[in-house]
């Protein structure tokens, strides 16, 4: 896989039962880029470690006054720079591109993970979280994959030289080759305790990734109830937990250094007073002990390989743990029984009764707004299961009986099907970074044009703010970009953005999930006879406890406790039903239960009969 072949048109299915088997995975995945990657590193290595022997058929042609040998080592010096530079360039771009097509495959499994899971992946993992993986986790990853070719090339070219000074010089040469393993295992020992602290760095870095990334989110919010120095003062001190960290890490990977440094220093020392008195004694030459000495300075570049691979799979280990721990997550199991799009129909949940007749606007009441939000991921079929479940919802959701649509259960259906049938917006509609028109241009059925979805959305005051919000598009509001999750609007602002993105779609059932909750009263009835001008004909579900959207319904239904228990229009049950009145109305549970008083002891007056009495009792 070269860079211009980016994306991958699969990146695979990748082993996420541990931080260490997704590495291995993901190497082996890198196999054909892995072994370019080694064979121009040992060709690099090899080349550098040509040059000691060079050096030292020169420097004993110079004492023999040998003309021949003299030129034969220049040009072999010569052609070891030609190869020296050749294969750091191949070396280097190899290992590289590893590093690139890595991580981006590692991005694009995270991304077709989140496009999967969609509103249930922030439930089980922090938005903070997910940014830092998809960042700085990414890279790291990366830089393992890039750091274990350079780290093969150099193991192996240490073998090979070693071998080849023990065939050259024995008497210097197994000095040589017992110090080299010696020198590279000396560190192992301080491994574990520098991974430990590499890992509470990282783990406090995410928090304060996390945190960062929600106060950001919410920044509007803590402006409004003063909370801005609050929140402060939580990163000041997170960023300062950070620091620490860091620092203790930084001061054990700077002894591990220190001890690199120190050992091969003494080998080099020993290994020259040893050289110099075999030469004294003339059992070895001089042009022999140069190239031992050569060889063994020279190794010590293949050596600090060996901490780089230790930095690298100590600081890419718990970003691969916490890939792992999103690529993990899972819907749960979904097998297509029914070929082509949904039918027509009622949109039916079984496990509540609630019923929205098809081409009519239905309105839904929960007390609970945290139980109207699960239900509205039902009617989609996101209905929470498996790992997207809470623990104590996990039993009851995995036997939950599917959602119907004209007859017909949403879980029988194609994703994309069922998707296209039955739309779900939120209580927090995200909007994405990019122009009006790019945030409109989303599928559809093409029946609703934009115009129509902005004008039934009440956005004409947002159109005006857009206009006047950039000088480029000559006024145009619809080339002109909205920020990343519209942070440049106010609330009320992007939340009518949201839903005429959600009416230009123009499913056949569309689930809203308190669409107006952010806009004044005024606004608020203009939009409730938009959605329902506009919907005409078509099936629609908002979740709402205003009066101004519920006097246009069609049709409302009352859940309590998870289950239908009552249906009609707003103005009747409103005078017949308490707890709906007590919803709509904001009534506290002791004007419920005087009002329920109330009506009993209406009742009872009205009885004019010793046999009604009994009846009622």
């Amino acid at each position: 896989m070269q860079i211009r072949d980016l994306p991958y048109s699969d990146p695979g299915d990748p082993d996420v039962r541990s931080g260490p088997r997704f590495l291995f995975w993901l190497g082996r995945n890198q196999l054909a880029g892995q072994l370019r990657s080694l064979a121009w590193g040992l060709l690099h290595q090899l080349a550098i470690a040509g040059l000691p022997l060079a050096v030292g058929i020169a420097v004993q042609a110079v004492i023999d006054r040998s003309g021949g040998r003299l030129a034969l080592s220049g040009g072999l010096i010569v052609v070891l720079g030609v190869l020296i530079a050749v294969g750091d360039t191949m070396h280097h771009r190899t290992a590289v591109t590893n590093w690139i097509t890595a991580a981006a495959r590692v991005q694009q499994l995270l991304a077709r993970k989140t496009a999967t899971l969609g509103s249930a992946l922030t439930r089980r993992v922090a938005a903070g979280e997910v940014v830092a993986v998809s960042t700085g986790d990414v890279e790291k990853i990366g830089w393992f994959v890039e750091a274990l070719s350079r780290f093969a090339a150099s193991a192996t070219a240490l073998i090979l030289i070693c071998v080849g000074l023990v065939l050259y010089l024995p008497s210097l040469g197994v000095l040589v080759a017992i110090a080299t393993p010696v020198l590279a295992l000396t560190v192992l020992p301080l491994l574990p305790r520098a991974t430990q602290r590499a890992d509470l760095q990282r783990e406090k870095a995410g928090k304060a990734t996390e945190l960062a990334s929600d106060t950001v989110a919410g920044l509007r919010v803590l402006r409004g109830i003063g909370g801005e120095e609050l929140f402060l003062g939580r990163y000041r001190r997170a960023s300062q937990e950070v620091r620490k960290a860091a620092v203790r890490s930084a001061r054990m990977w700077a002894l591990i250094s220190a001890i690199q440094v120190l050992l091969p220093g003494v080998l080099l020392i020993s290994l020259v007073l040893y050289g110099a008195t075999l030469a004294r004694d003339g059992r070895i030459d001089v042009g022999q002990l140069v190239t031992v000495y050569s060889a063994a300075t020279l190794m010590l570049f293949p050596l600090r390989h060996f901490e780089e691979i230790a930095m690298a799979y100590s600081f890419s280990r718990p970003s691969a743990q916490r890939a792992v721990r999103v690529l993990s997550l899972h819907r749960g199991t979904r097998t297509a029984t029914i070929d082509g799009p949904a039918p027509p129909g009622d949109l039916y949940d079984p496990a509540t009764g609630l019923m929205a007749p098809q081409g009519l606007f239905t309105a839904v009441v929960c007390g609970d707004p945290d139980e109207a939000g699960r239900l509205a991921e039902r009617l989609g079929g996101h209905a929470q299961t498996g790992e997207d479940a809470d623990d104590d919802l996990a039993g009851a959701a995995a036997t939950t009986p599917s959602v119907l649509l004209g007859g017909v259960p949403l879980d029988e259906l194609p994703l994309d099907s069922a998707r296209a049938a039955v739309l779900v917006q939120d209580k927090d509609p995200v909007l994405l970074s990019g122009t009006l028109r790019e945030l409109l241009d989303v599928p559809s059925s093409g029946r609703v044009s934009a115009e129509d979805a902005l004008d039934a959305a009440q956005c004409g005051d947002v159109l005006d703010a857009l206009a006047q919000a950039s000088l480029e598009t000559d006024g145009d509001p619809m080339r002109t970009r909205i920020t990343e999750r519209g942070r440049s609007l106010s609330g009320g602002q992007r939340q009518r953005l949201a839903l005429a993105r959600s009416l230009v779609t123009d499913p056949e059932a569309l689930v809203l999930d308190e669409p107006t909750s952010a806009v004044d009263s005024h606004t608020e009835a203009r939009v409730a006879a938009g959605i329902k001008q506009l919907r005409r004909g078509r099936t629609t579900v908002a979740f709402a406890s205003s009066p101004l959207v519920l006097d246009l319904a069609d049709r409302v239904v009352l859940i309590h406790q998870g289950t239908v228990v009552a249906v009609g229009v707003h103005r009747e049950l409103l005078s017949e039903e308490p707890h709906y009145r007590a919803v709509v109305t904001r009534e506290t549970d002791d004007e419920v239960a005087a009002s329920a008083a109330q009506d009993r002891i209406a009742d009872i007056e009205a009885i004019t009969t010793i046999e009604e009495i009994e009846e009622r009792a």
